[in-house]
């Protein structure tokens, strides 16, 4: 794979305040950061020049800076981890904007690069681009910390959703795919979503950010990609990502 440093900026937005989970970014994971985790996995698919961490919490910047990790402090205004991103791209220049959440800290280096390669090589109108992996259990299924997502037969998004969705008459799991927080972002699809001044009515109620651009009918492509790990979502998540990190 091939480019400029102009052609994609990976972002990992990390914000202090989480609502579930306040402090969550610096959360200490087998005696390493979340945030540091999940970056070093993307340092494993990019260089470090084409990582950074947008942040509105001294501390975090502090614990970047400390570490040699790229970090722009962004406003504590921001509705979500997109306009986050949105507000990077306004001062870092790129065609693409990867955003990684945080919160993944065993991230798939190789579907950070199918991401970014989908990007590169995507049609002129595509403007959003967004990861999924298949629910293998009926747990991960019922979870409302684990969105799924529903696409149409050509992988466009038609909704996401904490609920369990698809499901059949008697709510059995039968097939379900999860959203993984792993996006690819043009900039002029990220100025339409932050010049938004409020959440959409389902972003809002699902507490689902992509939710946002389907509100907007703005084209969601998803993209299957390979997923291990956990989410750190809450106190409970972290317990079982340590739990998980030990039996690697």
């Amino acid at each position: 794979m091939t480019q400029t440093p102009t052609d994609f900026l990976v972002v990992i937005p990390a914000r202090y305040a989480s609502s579930r989970f306040p402090g969550k970014a610096l959360a200490q994971l087998g005696g390493k950061a979340v945030v540091q985790r999940c970056y070093e996995q993307c340092l494993l698919a990019v260089s470090a020049d084409n990582i950074v961490v947008a942040t509105e919490d001294n501390r975090i910047v502090e614990f970047c800076t400390a570490n040699n990790i790229n970090v722009i402090l962004t406003s504590d205004n921001c509705l979500t981890g997109t306009d986050r991103v949105a507000e990077v791209a306004s001062k870092r220049p790129a065609q693409w904007y990867i955003n990684v959440q945080g919160d993944e800290p065993f991230l798939d280096p190789a579907g950070l690069t199918q991401i970014i390669d989908a990007a590169l090589n995507a049609k002129p109108t595509t403007q959003v681009i967004n990861a999924y992996s298949n629910i293998t259990n009926d747990e991960d299924f019922r979870s409302v910390t684990v969105p799924k997502v529903v696409c149409s037969q050509d992988d466009m998004l038609l909704y996401a959703s904490r609920a369990a969705i698809p499901t059949t008459k008697s709510l059995q799991f039968v097939r379900a795919r999860r959203q993984i927080g792993m996006y690819a972002f043009s900039a002029s699809a990220l100025q339409m979503f932050a010049a938004q001044s409020n959440k959409t009515p389902h972003e809002q109620l699902e507490d689902i950010e992509i939710l946002r651009f389907v509100e907007l009918g703005v084209p969601v492509q998803m993209i299957e990609v390979y997923s291990v790990g956990i989410a750190i979502d809450t106190p409970e998540d972290l317990e079982r990502a340590t739990q998980f990190l030990q039996t690697r």
